[in-house]
This record gives structure tokens, C-alpha cells and sequence, in this order.
């Protein structure tokens, strides 16, 4: 039986691909985080939606691995991509113990991807991802990472920048982008991407350090040749430069 990890795209059922909605259709059982059920709870009323909390992860998977073990058409379903920061990691670590199960995995558009285009084209150059959760990684490390990134002048896109527990997390990451960053590089957040109540902002890094975001923002900090156009924010590649 197949096991099938679907990336929703970070809209849900409006930002499915056809491949991803074929799985969705195909399954007998939606497997997912509760908030990411909402997104497709009302497109897949009719069929069983089971659906956990958060730091259920583990758990989510192997039930949904023993679902399709036992005969039936699972789907377990990740906001943006399952390849990133979502399912198909634990899926996969936890499939050896179902060889019975095949586990496929459907790309989906990712959060950067998405925000990214809300934006403008900030992402045209080389760029990297950086989540600020220190509850998978030590803090310690997300700084390295951070440090490495800004020298590297790297375009940077910041995932869960703050929350209740972290709420000057994101201040922190700016304080170590600024001992190699100028203040005035330009950045950019887009909140609720491809949801209701969409909305983004483009700022500097100086005036990101004290901005308010949340779990459901994506963070955006350009390299040295990221600049605004007509309210755009835009990383040049450098195709018109090559051209001459």
C-alpha cells in the first residue's frame, strides 16, 4: 500500500499541484497538523480528515504508516513542502519499520518560494533558508548559521522568526546579521502567505530588528545588491550587466 506526503503549498487547497491534488483525491485517510486540515477541510469533507496537534510529529507519522500498513490510501499533508521543514524527513526515518508501505513524496510550493513572489523576486540570486526554532537545533548553531550566511552575502529567508516563548528571537538574528550586514539592506516579511489576511512590508534590516511578526511570517533579508524597485523588493542576478 502507498503512503503518500503531500506539500499543500502555503495557501492550502487554492496553492495544490495537480500531482498533490491527484494524491489528495486518491486517499482514503488525510493525515496532518490540525491547522493544516483547516486548510483543506472543506475541499475533503468527504473523506476521513485525522488531524493532531503540534509536537505530534513522531506520533502522526508512524499512525499514518500503520494506517496504510493495515490496507488503507493514506496522505499525510505539510503545509509548503514536505521536503522542507515538514514530513517527509520523519516519514521516511520511520518507513523501514513498514517495508510493506511505500512512502511517496509530493513536492509543493515552499513558504520562501511563495512569500517570495508576494514580494517581488528577492530570492534571484543565491540564498539560503535559516529556521529561528531552537527546539530541533541549539540556538548556538542557528547563530553560526546565521554568521556564515551574512559573510557569505547570501539573500536570507527566516523561518519561524518569533512566537510567545522566542519573542526577540528575530532580534537576535538581526543582531548577529548587523556585525556584517549594513543597517540599510534592504528586507522584507510577508504574513499568512496565499491565506485571508495576507499582508507584507518591506523594510531595512536596521528597522527589521524591532518589527512584530509571528509563526505564520517569512522573513526576507537581501544581500548587497538587493534593492526596492517601484515597491518591489528585487535581488538582480545580473543578466543585464552580462548582456553589455
Amino acid at each position: 500500500m502507498t503512503l503518500t506526503c503531500v506539500g499543500l503549498g502555503p495557501g492550502g487547497s487554492d496553492d495544490l499541484t495537480l500531482r498533490a491534488r491527484a494524491a489528495l483525491d486518491a486517499s482514503e485517510v488525510i493525515v496532518g497538523y490540525t491547522t493544516y486540515i483547516d486548510l483543506i477541510r472543506d475541499a475533503y469533507s468527504h473523506k476521513e480528515l485525522v488531524a493532531t496537534g503540534m509536537r505530534g510529529e513522531v506520533e502522526r507519522c508512524r499512525m499514518a504508516l500503520e494506517r496504510a500498513a493495515a490496507g488503507q490510501q493514506v496522505a499525510v499533508v505539510c503545509s509548503g513542502d514536505p521536503g522542507v521543514y515538514g514530513m517527509a524527513g520523519p516519514l521516511l526515518e520511520l518507513a523501514p519499520e513498514y517495508p510493506q508501505v511505500e512512502v511517496k513524496v509530493v513536492a509543493g510550493v515552499t513558504a520562501a518560494n511563495g512569500g517570495a513572489a508576494v514580494l517581488g523576486a528577492p530570492l534571484m540570486h543565491d540564498w539560503c533558508s535559516i529556521s529561528l526554532s531552537d527546539l530541533m537545533t541549539p540556538w548556538e548553531t542557528i547563530e553560526r548559521r546565521l554568521a556564515a550566511a551574512a559573510e557569505a552575502d547570501f539573500c536570507i529567508v527566516l523561518y519561524n522568526p518569533s512566537s510567545r516563548g522566542r519573542s526577540d528571537y528575530l532580534a537576535r538574528a538581526c543582531d548577529v546579521l548587523l556585525a556584517t550586514r549594513d543597517a540599510a539592506t534592504v528586507c522584507g516579511y510577508v504574513r499568512n502567505i496565499g491565506r485571508a489576511g495576507e499582508e507584507f512590508r518591506l523594510l531595512s534590516l536596521g528597522e527589521l530588528r524591532n518589527a512584530q511578526v509571528d509563526m505564520l511570517t517569512c522573513v526576507y533579508v537581501g544581500n548587497s545588491q538587493t534593492r526596492v524597485i517601484d515597491g518591489r523588493m528585487v535581488t538582480p542576478r545580473g543578466y543585464q550587466w552580462k548582456a553589455q
